[in-house]
């Protein structure tokens, strides 16, 4: 079996004390891929960003809001990991500057100047060892497939999860699974519970046999 750190939900990139920049991401997928590793026997650890949903009991969680906070934790957590499961949708962008007091309304346009924060998948990729993997989620809007694997390539994933913005928010998501060689392993439709565990079983007989015999 294997040490699995998953990252989930959103993350939240505040422009003052109150407001901030997130996206719809619920973390039900997050929830059903921790319970789904955890039913199998593996030993997983969920950063998860500000969600309602719960985690399975016996999970180790460790919260965060933003993505820098979700790096770095993640950056920690890591090494003492077999794999990696991106199904967070930490938020791309951050204000340049967040403002000490509350933005008062003015009546005139708002210019926010944003940055991109950093990729926590990326990170985890270019740094894991040789027996370690990466599974990244790529949620696309058009050129799904081509998106799709050029994100693998980016992030240095094994395997890469394709959704749409659909499955945001929603019990139910078709995902297809692609490979190094952009080849689809596997089309999955159902409930976030029932995709989650094909999801796992996938890794299992792909990722986690293959990083143990290289061990």
């Amino acid at each position: 079996m294997a040490k699995i750190l998953i990252t989930s939900g959103p993350t939240r990139q505040y422009l003052d004390p109150v407001r901030y920049l997130t996206n719809a991401s619920s973390g039900r997928m997050g929830q059903a891929l921790a319970a789904a590793a955890k039913s199998v026997g593996h030993d997983v650890i969920v950063v998860s960003g500000p969600v309602e949903v719960s985690y399975p009991e016996g999970i180790a969680i460790v919260p965060v809001i933003s993505t820098e906070e979700m790096l770095a934790a993640a950056q920690e957590l890591f090494p003492d990991c077999d794999g990696a499961i991106g199904v967070a949708a930490p938020c791309d962008y951050r204000p340049i500057k967040v403002q000490d007091q509350k933005i008062t309304k003015t009546g005139e346009p708002l210019a926010l100047h944003l940055i991109e924060t950093p990729d926590v998948i990326a990170s985890l990729g270019t740094d894991k060892r040789t027996d370690q993997w990466v599974v990244g989620f790529a949620l696309e809007t058009d050129d799904h497939r081509f998106r799709a694997i050029r994100k693998l390539e980016e992030k240095s994933c094994d395997l890469i999860v394709l959704n749409s913005p659909e499955a945001m928010n929603a019990e139910n998501t078709s995902v297809e699974i692609l490979d190094q060689n952009g080849d689809v392993v596997n089309a999955i439709s159902g409930s976030k519970r029932d995709v989650a565990h094909r999801i796992i079983q996938t890794i299992d007989q792909r990722l986690v046999v293959n990083s143990s015999l290289r061990a």
